[in-house]
């Protein structure tokens, strides 16, 4: 996150990544070649890439920019990663359960470009890649070259409902839960409440109260192993 935040629009500079994170989310997005980033000797064969960025607030992503319940999952992740036997996915599955114990939604005013919703959601999330949370795939025909964001709300549900909806909501599966997820590709969204919003960027967090999430004028260059490609796993 640092990273890409100092090399965000600058021609002469790029970036890589090697798989030593809690949940490695951002090079599943290349699909089988993520074991090929675990040695850096294979990381100078291939060519620069120019990937698209979220603006969210000032600040740059490269994959999600998530606010509702998966960001208070993103910020207490931590709390369980180095726990024994539960693992990147097992402790996102932790932060899981103890946050919906805390309640599933919050209060408020959404606007997409020139609709505003005003309402509870469980989540309001940003997708220029496809994955977060250890693995699950909100949204997999979200491509990072494409110059698109897709965007995910979760109305109001109860915990049972969320619990019932989180495996087919992590396997990308939003077309049969109409009645619940709406996918809109905005060019602007704004969350605002009088309560904190928590707000995740590649698993870095904030608190605001504020949040305005768009598709970044600036991109980032990244390189890896020769023929990887960030739009591998889409569909």
């Amino acid at each position: 996150h640092e990273v890409a935040n100092g090399l965000a629009g600058f021609d002469n500079a790029a970036m890589t990544c090697i798989p030593i994170g809690t949940g490695n989310d951002f090079l599943k997005n290349f699909g089988d070649d993520l074991a090929l980033f675990s040695d850096a000797e294979n990381l100078w064969n291939g060519d620069v890439v120019p990937l698209d960025l979220i603006e969210c607030n000032g600040e740059y992503c490269l994959t999600i920019a998530c606010s509702g319940i998966d960001a208070r999952v993103g910020e207490a992740v931590h709390r369980y990663s180095g726990m024994p036997l539960l693992g990147g996915r097992g402790s996102y599955l932790a932060s899981v359960a103890v946050n919906m114990l805390k309640g599933v939604n919050e209060h408020w005013t959404v606007t997409l470009d020139d609709e505003v919703i005003e309402e509870e959601f469980s989540l309001v999330s940003t997708c220029n890649g496809r994955y977060y949370g250890g693995g699950s795939m909100p949204i997999p025909e979200a491509r990072m070259t494409d110059g698109i964001l897709d965007t995910v709300l979760v109305k109001k549900v109860g915990r049972l409902t969320f619990a019932r909806l989180f495996p087919p909501y992590s396997a990308g599966r939003h077309r049969e839960l109409s009645r619940y997820v709406r996918v809109v590709r905005a060019k602007t969204v704004r969350i605002q409440s009088g309560e904190e919003i928590v707000t995740c960027l590649d698993g870095e967090c904030f608190r605001s109260h504020d949040v305005t999430v768009r598709l970044a004028d600036k991109k980032i260059s990244f390189f890896g192993p020769k023929g990887c490609d960030p739009d591998r796993t889409a569909r």
